[in-house]
């Protein structure tokens, strides 16, 4: 039987939501993903409504005194010796590592560009079981307003290395072993699903495109749906926004804000073969 989900250092684990009213974001995203929500503070502490598919941990939502937005975690072993690296490479640390609970250990960063990312070292929650289907997280991508110094600093920090497929995207971000990785431990079956990706597929856990002229170099979080066209329609019939499409070789996509601003994308997988 496949093992717990985990995650080494180097691969992003876990998304959350930070929204002004988290109670609200979790019936949008309740509807449009099938997720269920349960808090997991207790009562006299602010909210955190953990997200779930079929059982399996996905996501989290929790009120946010800033922008709406949502937030991408990467794997770390050693949390300290991380937020380190990041000032050595010319990130920021804008909130030092601490304690979660018994769950794990976080800190906050921007990368040179200005992209916030948080980092997680865990404990008793491992980051999200559940990904890579219909209502779960796929990929975070970064648009950074400086891909190139972006690539060197993730590099410098998480040993990221990069991969054209000739795809729309400038490269996918890969971590080296990643596949073989999973194969021995959730994933057994990766390589055959797979049968046929490109080379290096398995250790994708993202892309690094230019940031769109005008706009902050950030993280933006990727959804897989089973059909964009009915994602779309329920996205407006809930009050979120369809902001652009996009149809890829392998994806069709929608890049869609929430209604209380917080942006994501969706999309519906589609083989060339």
């Amino acid at each position: 039987m496949p093992e717990q989900r985990t995650y080494p250092t180097g691969v992003t684990c876990w998304i959350a939501a930070e929204e002004p009213d988290p109670e609200a974001a979790s019936r949008f995203y309740g509807r449009l993903f099938g997720w269920s929500f349960h808090n997991v503070m207790p009562p006299d502490a602010p909210v955190y409504l953990m997200a779930s598919l079929d059982g399996a941990d996905v996501g989290a939502i929790s009120a946010g005194t800033g922008a709406p937005r949502w937030t991408t975690f990467v794997a770390t072993d050693d949390v300290d010796a991380t937020t380190t690296a990041i000032g050595r490479a010319g990130g920021t640390v804008v909130a030092p590592p601490r304690d979660a609970g018994t769950d794990g250990r976080t800190a906050t960063a921007l990368d040179p560009q200005g992209a916030e990312f948080r980092l997680w070292q865990a404990q008793d929650h491992p980051g999200a079981q559940l990904v890579n289907v219909p209502g779960t997280w796929n990929f975070s991508d970064l648009l950074s307003s400086d891909p190139e110094a972006a690539r060197r600093f993730y590099t410098g920090v998480f040993g990221w290395r990069y991969l054209d497929f000739g795809a729309t995207v400038e490269a996918m971000i890969a971590v080296p072993g990643y596949g073989d990785y999973l194969a021995a431990t959730s994933d057994p079956h990766i390589y055959e699903r797979q049968a046929g990706a490109p080379e290096g597929f398995a250790d994708v856990i993202g892309a690094v495109e230019p940031a769109p002229a005008g706009t902050a170099s950030r993280w933006r979080v990727k959804f897989s749906v089973a059909d964009r066209a009915s994602s779309i329609a329920l996205v407006e019939d809930l009050g979120g926004t369809v902001l652009a499409t996009d149809d890829q070789v392998w994806a069709l996509l929608a890049d869609i804000r929430d209604p209380q601003g917080a942006e994501f994308t969706i999309s519906e997988f589609r083989d060339p073969r």
